[in-house]
């Protein structure tokens, strides 16, 4: 049956694979890759990785479309034809195909106990992790904990893009000068309004619990920003950009982008000021373990208030761009032809 399931979602994604390549319609393009991440989710599910599914579900099927479809706003939803490039660009494709299928012959077998990812690291992250960290969710502890200085770098890439956007941006529209509003959905359309109002609190307080849980199960603060994200977002499309600025500003977006890296850090900082190592949660507690679980609950926290506000903040410039285009309306679907 797992097999059956396996095979199944592997063939849905090839299909939507081949239909995000095939098709120039660019809207059905970006539904078609919220499909994708969707599959990418349910079959990461099946193979137990489920903070991996989470955050691709959150990522890949979540934000990821809305702001390709905010792009699509501003380029059009026609792809223009050029076949030397797509053959240039299936050529690309198919030889680096050849080159990760070749690769696969010298791994070794899917499961195999003799393995070196199931020989090295992992049996002492598995044994060893309830004791020293003290948290039930592994994922968590190696993130976390064991590799907290890879997530660090993790969480200065997504600052950094955000501030890349932000100068690409910013080069072409001043944002600081009044624009016209991202429309609202208009009033007599209550079924939207009264929907949303129904759905942003309840998302907003689920992205706390998924902060907060992280260390007992799936969650932590790259999905919880995102979904954080979602909620001022869903906001910004049914009441106005201006409605969503007025509780968060582009000032206070940005600063917040900034200070998630800022308390990340000063945890290693801390730790490096009790002759500890960098990022060593250690002293932060009265023994070992609750300076662990201290040190994770700050550097999450850390890691949600950055990729949320990275999120709205790259939204924000896409809708100012948007109305400085002239498309109006907030109709991010539209688009222009070719």
């Amino acid at each position: 049956m797992d097999l059956l399931l396996d095979v199944a979602l592997l063939s849905l994604l090839l299909v939507t694979a081949v239909a995000i390549a095939w098709t120039r319609d660019l809207f059905s393009a970006a539904m078609l890759a919220g499909i994708y991440g969707l599959l990418s989710a349910s079959f990461f599910v099946t193979m137990g990785a489920v903070d991996v599914a989470f955050t691709e579900a959150a990522v890949g099927a979540g934000i990821s479309p809305l702001l390709i479809l905010a792009t699509l706003a501003l380029c059009g939803r026609r792809q223009k034809p050029d076949r030397s490039r797509a053959l240039l660009a299936l050529g690309l494709v198919c030889t680096v195909g050849a080159l990760l299928v070749a690769a696969t012959l010298d791994m070794p077998a899917f499961g195999d106990p003799d393995a070196p990812a199931q020989t090295h690291v992992a049996p002492r992250y598995l044994q060893e992790s309830m004791a020293e960290i003290g948290i039930p969710n592994v994922v968590t502890s190696v993130l976390a904990s064991y590799r907290a200085y890879d997530t660090f770098g993790e969480v200065v890439v997504i600052f950094t893009a955000g501030l890349g956007v932000l100068s690409l941006l910013l080069g072409l529209a001043d944002t600081r000068r009044s624009a016209p509003s991202l429309q609202a959905v208009p009033r007599q359309h209550l079924v939207f309004r009264v929907i949303a109002k129904i759905l942003i609190p309840p998302i907003l307080v689920y992205a706390l619990y998924v902060q907060f849980h992280g260390e007992y199960g799936p969650g932590g603060g790259f999905q919880a920003g995102v979904i954080f994200a979602v909620g001022f977002i869903l906001y910004a499309l049914v009441f106005g950009l201006d409605a969503v600025r007025r509780v968060a500003g582009h000032g206070l977006v940005q600063f917040l982008a900034a200070l998630g890296v800022l308390v990340y850090g000063t945890v290693g900082v801390l730790g490096m000021a009790t002759g500890r190592n960098f990022l060593d949660y250690s002293a932060l507690g009265s023994d070992p373990v609750t300076g662990q679980h201290i040190g994770i609950i700050v550097i999450e926290l850390g890691v949600g208030i950055t990729v949320a506000a990275v999120m709205m903040l790259v939204f924000y410039l896409f809708s100012e761009q948007l109305q400085e285009r002239g498309d109006g309306g907030g109709q991010l679907t539209s688009g222009r032809a070719g």
